[in-house]
């Protein structure tokens, strides 16, 4: 939760700056475009994403894709990206809320929980996942095979025949 809380703020920070002012300036960048501001935002927030979480988060699992998992994770970051955007886009377009409290509820609050919870699990899932010892294997072969309901047509000694 730290490493997401982490990215969560560099995001909130970059889409305040760019969409709202973040008090530094009386004209934003991006004031018009809301949900440009937060896909740039949400770029800045996902690198750091990455690296709190290969060096710290999930640091005791090691790499199991060639790149690191850097391609799995950009893609899962890229998938869940429209639940937060969805959130903004339905309190600036549905609701017609437009001022720097709503943004900040619906896309960096309630959207950015909603994706950080999905993307926590897809992370854990696909990108840094447990690595299989050989030890489980002789101690679990059937628990690593997949759940017992798909296993009914399984036949241990159909493994030996080639």
């Amino acid at each position: 939760m730290v490493t997401g809380g982490l990215s969560t703020l560099t995001s909130f920070a970059i889409f305040n700056f760019l969409a709202h002012g973040l008090y530094l300036t009386s004209e934003p960048w991006l004031e018009s475009q809301p949900i440009a501001a937060f896909v740039i935002a949400s770029l800045c927030g996902m690198l750091v994403s990455y690296r709190l979480s290969r060096d710290w988060t999930f640091r005791h699992r090691p790499p199991v894709h060639p790149d690191g998992g850097r391609t799995a994770f950009f893609v899962i970051n890229l998938i869940t990206m429209p639940l937060a955007i969805a959130c903004l886009w339905l309190s600036r377009h549905a609701l017609g809320l437009t001022d720097p409290l709503s943004d900040n509820v619906a896309g960096a609050v309630v959207g950015q929980l909603i994706g950080q919870a999905a993307r926590f699990y897809l992370f854990r899932k696909y990108v840094f996942r447990q690595p299989v010892l050989t030890s489980d294997l002789a101690h679990h072969p059937v628990s690593l095979l997949g759940p017992a309901h798909m296993l009914a047509d399984h036949d241990p000694a159909s493994e030996d025949r080639v």
